[in-house]
């Protein structure tokens, strides 16, 4: 068996930053999301945000790479939310994903867990919003 301690912070949000995670919506969306990393045997998941975003600490295996890891999350949420809550819902293209060392977890887990106070009193993690032109993919050095 292989030994692995990787963990990743990924970030995403509503398509067009719509606040579509209504206080009746999100708990249900994150339970789901919660049950969707647990079928890809995701031993550690850390899950909050606020009315546009999703923050998610995961300890993704290596058998399954962060994009899949998104793509199973985001294409089963939208679906979930567009049946279980009858309104159309998509989230934004593509996402933000940070690896983390396992000594800054607890941080990482701190900042997610208090994301509505972060976001009220402004105490963001500037380099977690920001892209880079070297990291958006082929089209950035057209």
């Amino acid at each position: 068996m292989a030994y692995w301690r990787l963990f990743y912070h990924f970030v995403w949000t509503t398509k067009n930053h719509e606040p579509l995670l209504i206080p009746d919506i999100e708990p249900n969306v994150y339970r789901f999301l919660h049950a969707e990393a647990k079928k890809m045997y995701v031993p550690l998941f850390v899950i909050n945000g606020t009315m546009d975003h999703v923050h998610v600490l995961a300890a993704v295996r290596p058998a399954v790479s962060p994009a899949d890891f998104m793509k199973q999350l985001k294409g089963s949420s939208s679906r979930f939310i567009s049946l279980e809550f009858k309104r159309p819902f998509e989230w934004q293209e593509g996402y933000g994903v940070f690896s983390v060392s396992e000594q800054d977890v607890p941080r990482v887990i701190a900042y997610i867990e208090h994301q509505k106070q972060h976001h009220a009193e402004g105490n963001l993690v500037d380099e977690w919003g920001q892209t880079h032109h070297w990291n958006v993919g082929p089209q950035a050095a057209e």
